[in-house]
């Protein structure tokens, strides 16, 4: 999990929200009421629910945010995080702990978990395995 989160208040407009996204490097924004996480707003919704209906970049983000908000408890583990985002069928899920937001996970994140141990690795230990087996 990334404990940094983008977020903005639900009255901030779209161009402002889309410009704390760009200028952070981040696919995605969580939106704030009374510093209680309520949705998120995301590039696909950029895509789907801004540019293909036209909205005014003056709307505030709470007209365009996915809500209610998905999210899960630090202590989950990375398998129902991806079971999660797998039923759901999202890409970015805020992690929250007794209704304060504490982090967010990524497909990215679980992308780079899976692949800590990369095929030349899990080759080379296997390789240092059987030496090891190998009579003298």
């Amino acid at each position: 999990m990334k404990n940094q989160v983008i977020t903005a208040d639900s009255s901030v407009s779209i161009k402002d929200a889309a410009k704390l996204m760009s200028d952070a490097g981040v696919g995605c924004v969580v939106v704030m009421e009374k510093n209680i996480a309520v949705g998120i707003v995301t590039e696909r919704d950029f895509v789907r629910r801004i540019a293909a209906e036209g909205k005014s970049f003056s709307v505030p983000i709470k007209e365009v945010m996915s809500s209610p908000l998905i999210v899960i408890n630090p202590d989950e583990s990375a398998w129902e995080l991806a079971e999660l985002m797998k039923l759901r069928r999202i890409h970015k899920v805020p992690v929250v702990q007794e209704n304060r937001l504490v982090g967010i996970v990524t497909t990215t994140d679980l992308t780079k978990l899976c692949s800590a141990g990369s095929d030349s690795e899990m080759r080379r230990i296997a390789d240092q395995i059987l030496l090891r087996l190998k009579p003298k």
